[in-house]
């Protein structure tokens, strides 16, 4: 998170770069106005597409690595996250969330752990609290999407995620562990780790949610977000 928010500050003298990002923030502004049109599902753009992010004709003599530091360097000045991830890390990735599709996960608090469930559909997955499904069951609204796009997965060996989340139950820290838990017990090389996972979907009854909090705590992920005592 430091690094982001380094990033942030950083000018962008590179013309190059200033070109991409006026271009960026033009199809942005073009699918705003085309979410207003149509009406956005609970707040968030329903078949969010690469190309209503970026020119791809833009990019395509450009490397993976070349678009990696554009992408990140772009929503860097955002209030939302963004991650650039390996075509083969992705394809682990979404081939386990085909055959588990949801899991709990744990967020740092104050006091304690608040948990969210986090849901895949196809290539978004979405997130809301335990709580919100408990008051509104299977009519509780999404807090947070993460955009998959694997446009450029062949080509580039690269998959762009960004997202869109409800700045009143979650902030852009939050939202980052949650984004990197998805990578945790999805993408994994440890089988002990996606354990976790299979369990959740295919014996319930098993499942300790004690578990997802040991995984969390070693992994590290959640130290950004844990108050340290004065």
């Amino acid at each position: 998170m430091e690094k982001r928010h380094e990033s942030k500050k950083e000018v962008l003298v590179n013309p190059e770069q200033a070109e991409f990002m006026r271009v960026m923030e033009q199809q942005l502004e073009k699918q705003d106005e085309l979410s207003a049109g149509d009406g956005k599902a609970g707040g968030f753009t329903k078949n969010k597409s690469l190309s209503s992010i970026l020119n791809l004709e833009l990019i395509q003599d450009k490397t993976g690595e070349e678009i990696a530091e554009l992408w990140m360097k772009y929503y860097a000045t955002k209030d939302t996250i963004s991650a650039v991830i390996p075509s083969h890390t992705y394809e682990v990735i979404v081939a386990r969330a085909q055959s588990c599709s949801m899991f709990l996960f744990a967020l740092p608090q104050n006091e304690g752990y608040e948990f969210f469930v986090g849901q895949w559909s196809g290539h978004e997955i979405h997130f809301t609290s335990l709580i919100n499904i408990q008051t509104h069951g299977k009519n509780a609204p999404s807090q947070m999407i993460l955009y998959h796009h694997p446009d450029l997965k062949e080509n580039k060996g690269i998959v762009l995620m960004t997202a869109e989340l409800d700045p009143k139950f979650i902030t852009v820290p939050q939202a980052q562990c949650l984004a990197n838990q998805v990578q945790l017990f999805y993408g994994t090389k440890r089988q002990e780790t996606f354990r976790l996972v299979e369990t959740f979907n295919h014996h319930p009854a098993e499942f300790k949610h004690m578990s997802v909090i040991a995984e969390l705590e070693q992994s590290g992920i959640g130290t950004a977000l844990t108050p340290t005592s004065s």
